[in-house]
């Protein structure tokens, strides 16, 4: 038996224990992120490697039948490890299929149009599956803690995010909305890690520890994220993500599930061909 099959056989799958159910109130304070449910390393380690065959596997189908498009949304504080999931989670797609946008300050023409006209700009095609390094959330996120629109302003935007979301999901894409939980301490631990790389430096700002010290005011920004815009049609999936190796194995489950519920297939060849000898 396959390991993710013997671990689910025995702990359940991580789809059904990380997704936030819609109504759920989300409490980050008492969430633990370095839970792995059952995983060790060592296993984890074989278990991710069929997971990443997984998803070859079924992005090849998805883009040759260019039917359904994915939406796969990273959210979480500095330094949860949204690079990294992209870097050992989503290479198992090939990039002719798969955009990656990485959503940073908003350009002065960004800045004259509503503020999803650059996200939807950026979903996915028919056949693609595009992964979204941040997101439309930064609405509700960071310019509600820097107070850069009034209250009343962002307090509107679950609801119109939601709506937004829904219309995507009307018209035929699947979104999958990943959140990397990880704690103070570990925050705290890695961006030491970037100060003390010479390699690794370059992704380090002074200002990161100003935002570090806002830790309190994002997890109540992210809670309300969370609990407001958890959807049937576009859930959160809340990952404890404290363990590098647990962070990627959770997400690569849980995509592989969503991307198997789309049932795609390899079109039929041309009427005629089968048997053609190429001379």
């Amino acid at each position: 038996m396959a390991e993710r099959d013997r671990h689910r056989a025995k702990h359940g799958a991580l789809r059904d224990r990380l997704r936030v159910d819609p109504g759920t109130a989300v409490d980050l304070e008492h969430f633990d992120p370095g839970e792995t449910y059952g995983r060790e390393r060592v296993e984890a380690a074989l278990e991710l490697s069929e997971g990443l065959e997984r998803l070859t596997a079924l992005q090849d189908r998805i883009w040759a039948e260019a039917r359904h498009a994915v939406l796969v949304v990273l959210q979480g504080i500095d330094a949860a490890g949204k690079d990294g999931t992209i870097r050992h989670v989503m290479t198992a797609f090939n990039p002719m299929g798969c955009p990656v946008t990485s959503f940073k300050v908003p350009t002065d023409e960004e800045l004259a149009h509503d503020y999803l006209w650059r996200v939807h700009r950026r979903t996915p095609a028919r056949g693609e599956i595009a992964i979204f390094n941040r997101s439309h959330y930064e609405d509700v996120l960071v310019v509600r803690v820097h107070e850069l629109v009034p209250r009343d302003a962002w307090e509107k935007r679950y609801e119109q995010i939601n709506a937004w979301e829904h219309q995507l999901a009307d018209e035929g894409t699947t979104i999958v909305k990943f959140f990397l939980a990880i704690d103070q301490d570990e925050q705290r631990a890695r961006l030491q890690d970037r100060v003390d790389d010479p390699t690794r430096r370059w992704k380090f700002r002074s200002a990161d520890l100003a935002e570090r010290a806002r830790w309190h005011d994002y997890r109540k920004a992210f809670e309300d994220a969370l609990s407001r815009c958890s959807t049937s049609w576009a859930p959160w999936y809340l990952v404890p993500s404290n363990h590098k190796w647990f962070r990627n194995l959770a997400v690569a489950d849980i995509l592989g599930d969503v991307l198997e519920d789309l049932h795609a297939e390899y079109p039929a060849g041309e009427a005629g061909i089968e048997g053609t000898v190429v001379r």
